[in-house]
């Protein structure tokens, strides 16, 4: 099985504020995010959150996903991944990873990715848009041990094996307003 993993803890300094609530076309960030997941991703997917969980949670739609508080996010993003990465099933053999901060999520990037799951071994798969890896990222079970306990790109350091997404659209990762 295959559990969506969404990043969204960070307090958004650079942004200057909560840009998980930052509105795209009318509706907040992360809400853009969560839906894009729920309508081509897993069926079992988490949200990190962390700084102002609470207003988050308030104020968005989670289109199913469980939330998940990092009480250690600003430690960075290998915190938030280890948080989600405790909170899945057993029967959890991949963690899809997206950021919350990435609004421009494309369903067919996350289809792309879940079918290079069958293949995949025991690779962690990469999300290539014809600049180099990006999100979203596919990591097994087998490598979670693997990912270092602290960092801002906690896989970006991994081997990885690149899943071919030229011809859509990147997701984006907005840090700044």
């Amino acid at each position: 099985m295959i559990a969506g993993v969404v990043l969204a803890a960070g307090e958004g300094r650079r942004y200057g504020g909560l840009k998980q609530l930052h509105p795209v076309d009318g509706r907040p960030m992360l809400e853009r995010v969560l839906e894009r997941m729920a309508e081509s991703g897993p069926d079992l997917r988490v949200v990190v959150l962390g700084a102002r969980a609470g207003t988050i949670l308030e104020r968005i739609d989670l289109y199913g996903a469980e939330p998940v508080v990092c009480d250690r996010w600003d430690d960075g993003q290998a915190a938030s991944l280890h948080t989600a990465l405790a909170a899945l099933p057993a029967d959890a053999q991949w963690a899809l990873v997206v950021l919350g901060d990435g609004p421009n999520l494309d369903r067919r990037a996350l289809e792309r990715m879940a079918a290079a799951a069958a293949d995949g071994g025991e690779r962690i798969l990469v999300a290539d848009y014809g600049a180099g890896r990006s999100h979203p990222v596919l990591i097994p079970r087998g490598r979670w041990a693997e990912i270092p306990a602290s960092g801002e790109r906690p896989v970006r350091g991994m081997d990885a094996d690149i899943v071919d997404c030229r011809g859509l659209e990147p997701p984006g990762d907005v840090d700044y307003a």
